[in-house]
């Protein structure tokens, strides 16, 4: 299919084991954000927001509640292929994929937490230009 249709992606995203994104850059990536949703274990480069929403494996430790997916880097085919390998691991250890996919499904990617610590770190600055301007 040539083109993007919201529906499909969904679909896609839902029926899938893993979502591989091998992006040499990606400022935000929403597309990490509803594989998590789905229960489709990310794949990500360690770049950007792929790099700032996905937890590996390696740095939380695979019994942690916040290890939501796996990341390589840079951006090669060895080591997209060794990804690849280390979830193919993963994926036949049941206990432990189950594990992956439930903390990406459960994983507050929402604004309602963010949103407010924005809204303080904002009120910060403006109290600290004040106080400079003083």
């Amino acid at each position: 299919m040539i083109g993007y249709d919201e529906a499909l992606a969904h679909l896609i995203q839902a029926g899938a084991d893993c979502l591989v994104v091998p992006s040499r850059f990606e400022p935000c990536g929403l597309t990490q954000l509803c594989a998590l949703r789905y229960g489709a274990v990310p794949i990500v480069s360690r770049v950007g927001g792929l790099a700032d929403t996905v937890i590996d494996v390696e740095e939380a430790g695979i019994a942690s509640s916040a290890t939501t997916g796996l990341k390589f880097s840079p951006v090669t085919v060895e080591n997209l292929a060794s990804g690849l390998r280390r979830a193919n691991i993963l994926f036949h250890d049941k206990q432990a994929w189950r594990r992956l996919q439930h903390n990406g499904m459960s994983t507050d990617v929402s604004w309602r937490n963010r949103a407010s610590r924005y809204a303080v770190l904002y009120r910060e600055v403006v109290a600290a230009r004040r106080n400079q301007a003083h």
